[in-house]
């Protein structure tokens, strides 16, 4: 029965799109793909986990071209494919005009800017300018080599970061209270400590953390980030220049790494995990065989929104506990964008779209069904019942969370961009778990990988 349950779970979450972050075949193959020069006004667009988050933006587009008159090509491709799809025609010229990408905001934009290759669209974000937070917008004021000049190269739409979900029956087997703790230590011992009263009672196949452990996952350095904040690690200063060379910023490195690996090496997350792409940590935790994950979305109980019995009762998503020092946690957040390609032939009328589809009651519908993926970073839109329901155990968790929350490093360097997309951090952490490399010696050579990506930034 038991496999029975799991593979139904894991069909489920599959039928709502999350392995399109793993070999989910493009719906509309780019091989045959037009390029600018048949002069169609093109926009490429993350198909999303949900139905619904489809249906809003189709629906979104087709309404802005009866009232301009205009046509706009929409394609939407699955997470893998367009981030594929993104590189092909970067360095191919072939680019669209107007480009939703959430996968690339911390890997990839920051850099479009700096090389001149964004349109500048301020223009479209001063009107509404009153309606975003100050960190939202300053997230998106990318600096231009090739001017040298910093402006609004992005128009954001909302935040992604790392969220906690356990499962209460799981707990309840275990015999654990499940009052979680919110010291650190404490906190980390308490999944450790189900899984071994699980394993005590016969149950050999489960994990306390789902936690990623390989490079191939953006969720790792996701993950790891928020560590580095647990340890008041500050790799840059205000002005964006690094500050490895501290004595405490190579010290909380150290600390972080050190109980993020000890995990896996105490047999406490699955030993898959040093190979998981972005959607295996969802798929473990959904088949029931860890007790808690980390995700830096709402993807995985907005997957499981149409059965209530697991949304509102057997999933619970719950705040991160205080860093090691006691204080209130700070939450790193994702900024996700629109941009415009500065070689692209239709300025105007991707403009134009862009502010009908920021505009804040279309933005609201998109968020909504976007099932919570995505959180407002207009904080107006947070007034809505789909945002202020008490009720909802996954987004009222949410909606805490983000009241202290900063943006990741990129938004002081775009140099900080190279790290993340060669995802140092989780080849760190592989260093420590597979490769046999000491913690101290896996912080060196980090170090010296992202000194070495910064001096080479041009």
């Amino acid at each position: 029965m038991r496999k029975r349950i799991v593979t139904l779970v894991v069909l489920f979450f599959l039928f709502f799109g999350l392995a399109t972050c793993t070999n989910t075949p493009n719906p509309n193959p780019t091989s045959n793909t037009p390029t600018q020069q048949d002069g169609k006004f093109r926009v490429w667009w993350q198909q999303g986990f949900y139905p619904e988050e489809a249906e809003a933006i189709r629906k979104l587009v087709a309404d802005w071209e009866r009232k301009s008159g205009q046509k706009a090509e929409l394609t939407l491709f699955s997470d893998k494919d367009i981030v594929r799809e993104t590189e092909n025609a970067i360095a191919t010229g072939q680019t669209p005009d107007l480009m939703f990408n959430p996968a690339v905001d911390l890997t990839l934009i920051p850099r479009l800017a700096w090389d001149n290759k964004l349109a500048d669209v301020s223009d479209v974000i001063e009107p509404i300018k009153s309606f975003y937070t100050p960190e939202g917008l300053a997230t998106v004021n990318y600096k231009n080599k090739s001017q040298n000049k910093r402006s609004y190269y992005a128009v954001p739409i909302g935040l992604q970061s790392s969220h906690i979900h356990y499962w209460r029956p799981m707990l309840k087997e275990a015999g654990s209270d499940e009052k979680v703790p919110e010291g650190w230590d404490s906190f980390w011992k308490y999944w450790e400590t189900a899984q071994d009263k699980l394993r005590a009672k016969g149950q050999k196949d489960i994990y306390g953390l789902g936690l990623p452990m390989s490079r191939a996952a953006n969720d790792t350095f996701y993950i790891f980030g928020q560590f580095l904040e647990a340890y008041e690690v500050q790799l840059l200063d205000a002005q964006g220049q690094l500050q490895l060379d501290k004595p405490e910023v190579k010290q909380g490195i150290t600390e972080a790494l050190k109980k993020y690996t000890s995990f896996y090496q105490s047999k406490h997350v699955p030993p898959e995990a040093i190979d998981w792409n972005n959607a295996d940590n969802n798929v473990t935790f959904l088949s029931r065989s860890t007790v808690m994950t980390i995700n830096p979305s709402l993807s995985i109980p907005g997957s499981q929104r149409q059965d209530q019995q697991t949304y509102q009762t057997d999933m619970a998503t719950i705040e991160w506990p205080n860093k090691p020092n006691d204080k209130p946690m700070t939450y790193l957040a994702g900024i996700k964008q629109i941009v415009i390609f500065e070689n692209s032939v239709h300025k105007k009328e991707a403009k134009d779209l862009l502010a009908y589809l920021v505009q804040p009651e279309n933005l609201a519908a998109f968020l909504k069904d976007s099932q919570g993926r995505f959180f407002p970073i207009m904080p107006k839109l947070l007034e809505d019942p789909f945002w202020a329901n008490a009720k909802d155990p996954h987004i009222s968790s949410a909606v805490r969370q983000y009241r202290f929350w900063r943006p990741y490093q990129q938004a002081l360097n775009p140099a900080y961009t190279e790290v993340q997309a060669q995802n140092i951090w989780g080849s760190a952490i592989l260093d420590v778990v597979k490769n046999g490399l000491s913690v101290e010696q896996a912080t060196d050579k980090a170090i010296a990988k992202i000194k070495t990506i910064f001096s080479e930034w041009t």
